[in-house]
């Protein structure tokens, strides 16, 4: 299962990812997130893994698995059955950046998964994105 959605942010694309990188203030910003524990220190990248909790569903560890900076940066989790891999990528525009956050679902299991949370899956990508938004433009990470 795939799911994507985009927001347009008067933004710089260093500003958005800097938001987005910083993964264990998410919960600041977004209310798809109680909280984001990383499990190493320094700045995020490939390798790096954090324990994330969200209302409604169990926590998860998260591993990154690309990152380019001012660009993007996808992680990856799996539960029995649900490989996710969630990529966080922002395009320049004439204004600022478009912001992409798209989550692929697979495995013998993520078909039976959509359709006992897909709706939360999408709730939970409007929030992420509504809540970057408003942190980017405001200027604090």
């Amino acid at each position: 299962m795939r799911y994507e959605h985009s927001v347009e942010i008067e933004a710089t694309a260093e500003a958005v990812l800097a938001v987005w990188t910083d993964v264990e203030r998410w919960s600041e910003w977004t209310a798809s997130i109680t909280s984001v524990r990383r499990m190493d220190s320094g700045p995020l990248g490939v390798g790096s893994q954090a324990t994330v909790k969200q209302p409604k569903l169990p926590a998860t560890v998260w591993t990154v698995t690309e990152l380019e900076p001012a660009r993007s940066f996808v992680w990856v989790s799996s539960s029995p059955g649900v490989r996710t891999e969630a990529a966080h990528r922002v395009t320049p525009t004439a204004t600022g950046v478009t912001a992409t956050l798209v989550l692929d679902q697979t495995g013998p299991l993520a078909t039976v998964a959509s359709w006992f949370v897909g709706w939360l899956t999408r709730r939970y990508l409007d929030l992420e994105a509504t809540g970057l938004k408003h942190r980017a433009e405001r200027g604090t990470s």
